[in-house]
């Protein structure tokens, strides 16, 4: 009986030994009580790469590093497999090539029945891969949290499902001026404005990156100095592998310096819009307003040598006297599209603002009726402007009336000025220099920001059809930028308006040259007076009105053919020709005349001012629409 437990137990150990033989994953051997192998199998010379007959009999420390030989590894992991019954731990290992892998290594003591030790099973298993991509992982969460964490630009950090922020960065330093210690463990609500945490937006963010997927803002958030800042908002939600929320990802960027960019870079094209805008039309208007004026040089000038020709007959004279009247608003219509184009002829002077506001007093009282109260306010130190004296009186006296209109049931218009000096182009329209700013201040009605935006348009008006040119502020807006000023209209609805004329103070360089004052005379007939304009109908009414004066007239409707015709008659005395000319213009043609002819008269004629250079400055010039009478001290002043 015993021989047959004998067998049967052998044949279990062969059985048993056959299955640790065959597990090729796991190094599994035997040690003797003081660490010398005594088994081997084949998962312990897969990867350790020692043959059983090399490592039988061998101590099992040659597996551990140096290192850990001379800490007495080895011997502690056997006192503590017999002491606690187990071992168990990971570490570097060395193969029979020299390689290191990562094992993770079990040892359980073996007894007899009377506890005895006999020695010690030992497991080890090759974790190198393993070990491998944890180190790869924690190299990259390490990389990782350094990026983040030198990150400044923006505010990165993580919250909890609830809300509370768990991690920092130092991005969120700077931008929100917290320290980690300060803000980990707070619900992160306390960036918001008290009116965004009333509405629950904090809450609405979360929700809405749970919901979606992802939560995107701009808006403005809190420092903890309690500034605030315009920030750019993304939340991320952060999903476990079971679908559990864990949290989020919060990324803010401060955005106020370029949002404040862009705001000031799409006022600055509106205003180039704005200004290219005025420009077209300011052209448009400009020759609009020059053909007008050959229309009403035709008129008038026919008109007079019909006045001079009829008889006493009242009613014929009436008929003219009232066709004239129409034509001399139509110069006045002209005079105001010229102001608003900037081609007005303009005679700037040094204006002492005070004396001329007074000189107008009396019509501005008048104007304005007894229910506006007017008041004046100027500087002690206020320094003369650089201005015309008409114009500037006819646009206070336009700012005035508008006021008015603006008051219905009266009200008070304070008119003042001050003298200022503009050194930071970036800070003003206006150029460097010395401004007089002249005000005219109402507290009436006001203007909402769409009727301010189109006040100073030409034809924009509010008083009604038939009630107003709508050229009143673009003409004072022109005649002030020609100045090299600014007109500034500021409005608030049920406030009042302010408009403010900038001119620049008064210079020698920036004043006019005095005008040649030519007492009125009589025409000296017998000139040979050529006449040059491309418009037949001007040209007829001109050489009417000069022959009705005694001269003799050749006529040229171009540059070259005025030339040609110069050419060929010596005995012209002097000669008149239209500024604005195709191909050859007057300055032009005015050189060219010089060359052959020095000391021959030249009369410029011109619907609109012009910017002139050389000796044509010099020249006297006939403004359209002109009379019998212009044309008669023209040709005193040039044939002096």
């Amino acid at each position: 009986m015993s021989g047959d437990r004998t067998k049967t137990s052998a044949i279990e150990d062969s059985r048993f030994r056959l299955l640790i033989d065959a597990v090729v994953d796991y190094a599994i051997y035997m040690i003797d009580p003081d660490g010398i192998i005594t088994s081997w199998n084949a998962g312990a010379r897969r990867f350790k790469g020692y043959e059983e007959a090399e490592i039988l009999g061998e101590h099992f420390s040659r597996f551990y590093t140096e290192t850990d030989r001379h800490a007495g590894l080895p011997q502690r992991a056997l006192d503590t497999a017999r002491n606690e019954g187990r071992f168990e731990g990971e570490g570097w290992r060395v193969r029979k090539d020299g390689t290191h892998f990562w094992s993770h290594v079990v040892i359980d003591p073996i007894l007899d029945a009377s506890g005895v030790l006999l020695g010690y099973a030992k497991i080890t298993r090759d974790l190198t891969d393993r070990k491998m991509a944890e180190e790869t992982l924690k190299q990259s969460e390490q990389q990782f949290r350094l990026l983040v964490q030198s990150v400044t630009d923006y505010a990165i950090y993580m919250l909890d499902a609830s809300g509370r922020l768990t991690n920092w960065n130092l991005g969120a330093q700077r931008i929100k001026g917290y320290r980690p210690e300060e803000v980990i463990g707070q619900h992160f609500s306390i960036f918001y404005t008290p009116d965004d945490r009333e509405a629950g937006e904090p809450q609405r963010a979360l929700e809405t990156a749970a919901r979606e997927g992802r939560f995107e803002n701009k808006a403005w958030r809190l420092r903890k100095d309690g500034t605030q800042f315009f920030a750019h908002v993304v939340v991320d939600p952060i999903w476990g592998e079971t679908g559990m929320l864990l949290g989020f990802a919060k990324i803010t960027r401060d955005i106020t310096e370029v949002t404040q960019a862009q705001h000031a870079l799409e006022q600055t094209r509106e205003a180039l819009f704005q200004a290219q805008k005025m420009q077209a039309i300011g052209q448009l208007s400009g020759g609009i307003a020059h053909d007008f004026n050959n229309l009403l040089t035709v008129i008038l000038g026919n008109l007079e040598i019909v006045r001079k020709r009829v008889g006493e007959d009242p009613k014929i004279v009436r008929l003219l006297e009232n066709a004239t009247q129409g034509a001399m608003r139509g110069v006045s219509l002209t005079q105001r599209m010229l102001a608003f184009a900037r081609r007005q002829e303009l005679k700037t002077e040094a204006v002492e603002i005070p004396a001329l506001i007074q000189g107008i007093t009396g019509l501005l009282r008048s104007s304005l009726g007894p229910a506006v109260k007017l008041q004046t306010r100027f500087a002690a130190d206020l320094e003369p402007a650089a201005a015309d004296v008409n114009q500037l009186e006819l646009a206070v006296l336009n700012l005035a009336t508008n006021a008015r209109d603006a008051m219905p049931d009266g009200g008070k218009i304070v008119i003042g000025a001050r003298t200022e000096e503009i050194s930071d182009p970036a800070k003003s329209s206006l150029p460097p220099g010395r401004y007089v700013c002249l005000s005219v201040v109402d507290n009436g009605t006001g203007m909402d920001a769409a009727t301010l935006a189109s006040a100073t348009d030409p034809f924009f008006t509010t008083k009604g059809v038939g009630k107003g040119t709508g050229l009143g502020l673009s003409m004072v807006h022109g005649f002030i930028a020609q100045l090299g000023g600014r007109f500034i209209l500021k409005s608030e609805k049920g406030v009042g308006t302010t408009a403010e004329l900038w001119m620049p103070v008064a210079t020698p360089g920036s004043l006019a040259k005095p005008a040649i004052n030519v007492p009125s005379m009589a025409p000296v007939p017998g000139l040979c007076v050529l006449v040059v304009d491309d418009d037949s109908l001007v040209l007829t009414s001109t050489s009417l009105l000069l022959e009705d004066l005694g001269h003799r007239v050749i006529s040229a409707v171009s540059g070259a053919q005025a030339l040609e015709v110069f050419g060929k008659s010596p005995a012209i005395d002097l000669v008149i020709t239209d500024m604005a000319m195709p191909h050859m213009n007057g300055a032009q043609l005015a050189q060219a005349i010089r060359g052959i002819k020095p000391q021959v008269p030249i009369i410029l004629a011109t619907g609109y001012a012009e910017r002139l250079e050389g000796f044509v400055t010099e020249l006297p010039r006939l403004s359209k629409p002109f009379t019998q009478l212009h044309l008669v001290e023209i040709i005193a002043q040039a044939m002096k």
